[in-house]
């Protein structure tokens, strides 16, 4: 076989295996991302999102807060909450940053019954369209959580923990909205 004749193979191959590594990768990352515009000061917003240890004051699933200092596997110290839900389920977090001068707060999800994998969240505060309005972007990032391929288990494929993640985020900002409003 010639040059010419080798390099057509050789492109036919490739081209053959594509289809198969692309279904045989794993899961696909997902994102969820939501902006809700609250009429109150971004100061005022930011106050109530930064209080890591006091989720349930907006976020209607959860029933309590249990905030604590402790090390990671690794001997790093950092902030985690559990959350517990009012249907009795419980969700441990990981503070990852919380910056006061950008008004945004990131965590990841490390255990409990949310049906994501590798969850990572970015909750953003900056000024809104209007004077004294605040937009807030709850911004999550995750797999699902089943790693291998199909067959998929119930429960815990890309449209569950996608639900899940828009369920959360649809509970928690117009409470938000309505806890920073109505609070002097």
């Amino acid at each position: 076989m010639d040059k010419l004749g080798m390099n057509k193979f050789f492109a036919l191959m490739v081209l053959a295996a594509l289809p198969l590594s692309a279904s045989a990768h794993g899961p696909s990352p997902q994102k969820v991302e939501k902006t809700i515009v609250i009429k109150a000061a971004p100061a005022k917003v930011w106050a109530i999102v930064k209080d890591f240890g006091h989720l349930e004051t907006w976020l209607p699933p959860v029933a309590s807060t249990k905030l604590e200092t402790k090390k990671d596997e690794n001997g790093v110290e950092g902030i985690y909450r559990t959350l517990t839900l009012k249907d009795g389920g419980v969700i441990n977090e990981h503070l990852k940053s919380s910056d006061d001068a950008a008004m945004k707060l990131k965590y990841e999800i490390v255990g409990g019954v949310a049906p994501v994998k590798d969850y990572n969240s970015t909750i953003a505060v900056t000024a809104g369209p209007g004077a004294g309005e605040t937009t807030v972007t709850w911004t999550g990032r995750f797999y699902r959580l089943y790693s291998l391929n199909p067959p998929i288990p119930a429960g815990q494929d890309d449209e569950t923990a996608t639900k899940f993640v828009n369920t959360v985020y649809d509970a928690g900002l117009p409470t938000l909205k309505k806890v920073a409003e109505d609070s002097k």
